[in-house]
């Protein structure tokens, strides 16, 4: 809901960072927002919705070119109803039988047709002017958008505020995701490992560690209760922090 007022929010809080791209799920294929977007110059992929006139025009399409084994994908130009003016849409097929784990939209009007029934589809709007496979390849980035999104979720309580107010609701997300780029900020900083680890991970392996204070020599002292092999790592850690410069920083 609400969607454009989200997105204004946004982009004044960004203030004038340049956005390079938007890319959305079916959810915002609407001409109110790719309006908006066209509007304000930003690139944008979004994915279509697999409405009967897009259906027909996927197959009503004879100009499929391979891109790999059991994948093709073409260009169309499209106007709906509802649109000022036409506009690119990127389309991909897959085929079932030779490709597994294959994800996208079967063509509903055409269920039993020997020419559609072994393919899912997916197709996407676009502004950009790279080529078709260019674009399909910026919007699969999108997909570990959604491994950020369960993070969230899952790490964070990202979804699991009820708070009466919404200043309350929204001051409490906030801090959410500030505690999130910080930690994303360690792990990419101090850890820097090539596997990034979940919060969860991390908490045993990291924070949740057993530890007391020692007064020696007037000094007071943090004993952590490491086995010995982890301690050269560990220590390393805190070098690492030592030396840590905020990388959006002017200095």
């Amino acid at each position: 809901n609400n969607f454009l007022s989200f997105l204004e929010d946004t982009l004044q809080k960004l203030q004038n960072k340049t956005i390079g791209l938007i890319r959305l799920d079916s959810g915002f294929f609407h001409s109110d927002i790719l309006d908006y977007l066209e509007h304000r110059n930003t690139d944008y992929i979004i994915a279509a919705k697999f409405t009967h006139p897009i259906q027909r025009l996927i197959a009503d399409n004879k100009s499929w070119i391979k891109i790999d084994e059991g994948i093709e994908i073409c260009e169309q130009h499209y106007q709906s109803q509802s649109w000022s003016k036409a506009r690119r849409l990127v389309i991909v097929r897959q085929k079932m039988k030779e490709k597994s784990g294959v994800t996208g939209k079967r063509l509903s009007l055409f269920p039993e047709e020997e020419a559609f029934k072994n393919y899912r589809y997916s197709a996407y709007v676009t502004s950009l002017k790279l080529s078709p496979i260019e674009v399909w390849r910026l919007y699969r980035g999108r997909a570990n958008a959604e491994n950020h999104i369960k993070e969230l979720k899952y790490d964070f309580g990202f979804d699991s505020f009820n708070l009466k107010s919404f200043y309350a609701t929204e001051a409490a997300l906030t801090f959410a995701m500030i505690a999130y780029n910080l930690m994303s900020l360690f792990k990419q900083f101090i850890l820097q490992e090539k596997t990034q680890k979940r919060l969860s991970t991390l908490r045993f392996r990291v924070f949740a560690i057993g530890a007391y204070f020692e007064k020696v020599n007037e000094q007071i002292v943090l004993k952590i209760a490491l086995v010995k092999k982890r301690r050269k790592w560990f220590s390393s850690l805190w070098n690492q922090s030592q030396n840590f410069h905020f990388p959006f920083s002017n200095a």
